[in-house]
């Protein structure tokens, strides 16, 4: 694990505040992001976990506004990038941001490489968009950002197509595109979830050395606490859209806080045979956020929930250095007497 960044009180390159989304369905308002608020400084990976439906995405995907309107509906927050808030921003002015700023890499590259133009000219496209590059010069610049992904015999492959390349191979041609006008944020969304485990493991690697050259900030979407282990600084827990714990990451794998976080590493096979007893599973289903909870979303399902947990819905506290939690266990008891 990363003992976490010395950079830790480097001023923020994003930052966001009390993000509220919501998607207007026909069975009802459904309340996909409530009240989230997170920041990461230049160099730093925020690893960003939770199950499927937690609002990991939905969270991403509302700072570039790129989720479809309707249904989807920003109601609250701000998101602070360069000068600028991105929830406010015109389409013109969030395009220039979008890839020259912040840069996304999606989970499945065969439904964001556009199947029907080279690999090249998905590369190059950006390059003279945003940086004004001629042909000749962005040709070659996407023969460089192949070679730094790992792709062999980049010049070659530039008059390929998405489908003649493997899937791994994809997934870095992705980070190839996301990283082409150097970015100062890569918001990378589950990109290795349908690789193998030897393929991960290279993007992994891959990752940890562009980090590294290139100095961005980085948020990595995930379900796989395996992955966050390996490359996270900080790690955010989501739950039914809620921020429910964040912490460095030695802190949160060494003490855990919260009963979810504690019952998505109870859910993590030993590789090296200290865990004896049965993996657990999560009993019973996330809410369907029809409403928005006003009691701990996750009590239903928590085996130390309490009847404070079945009235209020907790916020987060602090409970440690940079360690904060939304759990009534950890209510310090001069909170408890002032409420």
């Amino acid at each position: 694990m990363n003992s976490g960044p010395a950079h830790q009180t480097a001023e923020a390159v994003l930052k966001v505040e009390d993000l509220r989304t919501v998607f207007h369905t026909q069975d009802g308002t459904v309340h996909a992001v409530n009240g989230v608020s997170f920041q990461v400084t230049p160099g730093e990976l925020l690893g960003v976990v939770g199950e499927s439906g937690s609002g990991k995405s939905v969270t991403m995907m509302s700072l570039m506004q790129l989720l479809p309107s309707p249904p989807a509906e920003i109601v609250a927050g701000k998101a602070h990038y360069g000068g600028h808030d991105l929830l406010t921003l015109e389409l013109g002015d969030l395009q220039e941001i979008r890839g020259a700023g912040i840069g996304f890499a999606f989970q499945d590259p065969m439904t964001s490489l556009n199947p029907v133009f080279t690999i090249g000219f998905q590369l190059m496209e950006p390059l003279r968009k945003h940086l004004g590059l001629s042909k000749a010069e962005a040709r070659k610049r996407a023969v460089e950002l192949l070679e730094l992904v790992g792709i062999p015999s980049a010049a070659d492959r530039l008059n390929d197509y998405p489908h003649q390349f493997s899937g791994g191979m994809r997934q870095r041609v992705m980070f190839a595109i996301a990283l082409s006008c150097d970015p100062k944020v890569l918001i990378a969304d589950e990109p290795t979830t349908a690789l193998d485990v030897t393929i991960q493991a290279q993007i992994l690697e891959l990752v940890k050395s562009l980090r590294e050259k290139l100095g961005m900030a980085i948020v990595w979407i995930t379900h796989d606490l395996g992955v966050v282990a390996g490359i996270a600084d900080r790690v955010m827990v989501m739950y039914a859209g809620h921020v429910v714990e964040e912490a460095p990451v030695h802190e949160l794998f060494d003490n855990p806080r919260h009963p979810y976080t504690r019952a998505l590493l109870e859910t993590l096979p030993s590789v090296d045979g200290e865990r004896t007893d049965r993996l657990r599973t999560i009993s019973g289903q996330p809410p369907h956020l029809l409403k928005p909870p006003t009691a701990c979303p996750f009590a239903p399902r928590c085996r130390n929930a309490f009847e404070r947990c079945l009235s209020e819905n907790p916020t987060l506290m602090p409970v440690g250095e940079a360690h904060n939690v939304a759990c009534w266990l950890d209510a310090p008891a001069e909170q408890e007497a002032a409420e």
